[in-house]
């Protein structure tokens, strides 16, 4: 999910950190903290992630609404969030906020445990995305997709 991220790649969001394993693999990469935003929903998560990953902003506050507080020009949204357990319109939701944060060109990267990409034909059609799978995590368990959107 980091693959391809590092000090050039500029400002980074990541949707869903939870623990913030995924927040790790960002940072080792070379994204500056100064430089990642998280949107977390669990509290608990929140306060975990603040104290862990200093000078990384951390939001209690759902994707969807990651345009309220970024500014557009972001280089790339990293989602951990499992999108195929979510109603369509939330999902689509998600990726629209995405797509308003980021810079023209700019992928956002999901995974999926699913044998297909986490948003359906309809949905990439109805936002104007491309979608490229990439290789799969054999290493995680359960398996995993990864996938990268970007405007079409």
């Amino acid at each position: 999910m980091a693959e391809g991220l590092g000090p050039a790649t500029g400002r980074v969001v990541e949707f869903g950190p939870g623990t913030g394993r995924l927040t790790r693999a960002i940072l080792a990469a070379g994204v500056a903290p100064a430089d990642l935003t998280l949107f977390e929903l669990d509290a608990d998560f929140v306060a975990h992630l603040r104290a862990e990953f200093p000078g990384v902003t951390v939001h209690l506050l759902g994707a969807d609404r990651a345009d309220e507080v970024v500014a557009p020009g972001v280089g790339a949204v990293v989602s951990g969030l499992p999108l195929l357990s979510m109603p369509k319109p939330v999902r689509e939701a998600i990726v629209a906020a995405a797509f308003r944060i980021l810079a023209p060109g700019a992928p956002y990267i999901q995974f999926t445990y699913g044998p297909k990409p986490p948003l359906p034909p309809d949905s990439v059609a109805a936002l104007g995305l491309r979608v490229a799978a990439g290789r799969k995590v054999w290493a995680n368990l359960p398996p995993a997709r990864v996938y990268r959107f970007t405007a079409a």
